[in-house]
């Protein structure tokens, strides 16, 4: 038991018995999976007629040796910075892994295909944001606070008492940063919520990029096998913002058990230390926390709620979606006043990107 060397598993090896095998990493020791050859970037163009982007193939450079050194560097990184975060919690000695997923045209198709439709919605909510980042910026008064020297009335129709605004020293920033963990339990691939969840980090993922704000995606499972308890899988990330990263979020998959404690605690960690405003981090699930041996239950519960508290008093603010059956135990986990009960699947990616919107 323990932390362990993650340069191990930068081979295919068989999983546990009951185990699930894992895809070797792009940016494992061997070289990158992905390759020029079996596979053809994309870019973003002109828009089509519908106002959703358009994507044209192209030929792509070749992977150069020192990127793919890179990659596996970086990989490293978050492998060691989430080992860390948790060295001191009841999570210290499950054997993490943090894989940075690799994708490919059937990806890059499928990014198309979910996105279609999404991109003008999202584009509209964003058009009415970007007017108000821009006051924001300029503004020498942060809004939204709950005590302040100017009231603002504008804001009591939300009802949260942000009712004021103070003054911003010259080091306040007024932006957002946000993330989305991504429950990637088994059960995620019932009754169409798998494809809902992609979705929603779609369009979450586009409604960042056009606002300019940091955003960070992970999905996270676990008891994959005896030597993987706990699986991050990091899809965005603040620190190497990427444009294709948009293709690794069509590898969001249904898989093994949950523990979210431990997923929350190193995304609340990663988030805490950022010198944003607001630090938003939600979770998108559909039941409540399982994992072997006795993560659940009161312990499991217990364990999100003491995260929660511990960084909400370093400024981060949660949100639980929750879409699945296990609302009731969801709500109660995280509070009435941290609950989104998404009931309607289909309106969940607009949904989702008005609330973060409502943050800035």
């Amino acid at each position: 038991m323990g932390s362990i060397d993650d340069t191990a598993f930068d081979k295919d090896d068989h999983a546990e018995k009951n185990g699930i095998i894992l895809k070797m990493s792009a940016d494992s020791d061997e070289g990158s999976a992905f390759s020029a050859d079996d596979t053809a970037k994309m870019e973003s163009s002109d828009s089509a007629g519908n106002g959703s982007p358009t994507y044209h193939q192209t030929n792509p450079e070749p992977i150069s040796e020192e990127a793919k050194q890179k990659e596996r560097d970086f990989r490293k990184k978050l492998n060691q910075t989430a080992r860390e975060i948790v060295s001191d919690s009841i999570h210290q000695k499950v054997k993490l892994i943090v894989h940075r997923p690799e994708y490919d045209s059937e990806n890059q198709q499928h990014y198309v295909r979910l996105s279609n439709g999404l991109i003008p919605i999202v584009r509209e909510i964003a058009r009415g944001t970007l007017p108000l980042l821009e006051h924001e910026t300029s503004s020498e008064f942060a809004r939204n606070h709950y005590y302040g020297s100017k009231f603002q009335a504008d804001s009591v129709a939300y009802k949260d008492y942000r009712y004021f605004s103070k003054k911003r020293p010259p080091t306040d920033s007024p932006s957002l940063a946000v993330g989305i963990r991504v429950d990637e339990s088994a059960s995620m691939s019932a009754f169409g919520r798998l494809e809902a969840a992609k979705r929603a980090v779609i369009a979450v993922y586009e409604y960042c990029q056009m606002c300019d704000i940091p955003i960070l995606i992970y999905g996270d499972t676990a008891d994959v096998s005896k030597l993987e308890q706990m699986s991050i899988f990091a899809y965005t990330d603040f620190d190497k913002p990427d444009a294709q990263d948009r293709f690794r979020l069509m590898k969001i998959s249904a898989r093994s058990n949950n523990r979210d404690g431990m997923a929350l605690r190193i995304m609340a960690e990663r988030l805490a230390v950022l010198p944003h405003q607001t630090k938003l981090l939600i979770s998108i699930s559909d039941g409540q926390p399982r994992a072997m041996d006795v993560y659940t239950g009161s312990l499991a519960a217990n364990d999100i709620k003491q995260t929660i508290d511990s960084y909400e008093r370093r400024g981060i603010t949660f949100l639980a979606a929750a879409i699945g059956q296990d609302k009731d135990v969801i709500s109660e986990i995280y509070g009435n006043e941290r609950f989104l009960d998404i009931t309607d699947l289909h309106e969940f990616p607009a949904r989702l990107v008005r609330v973060i919107a409502r943050y800035l």
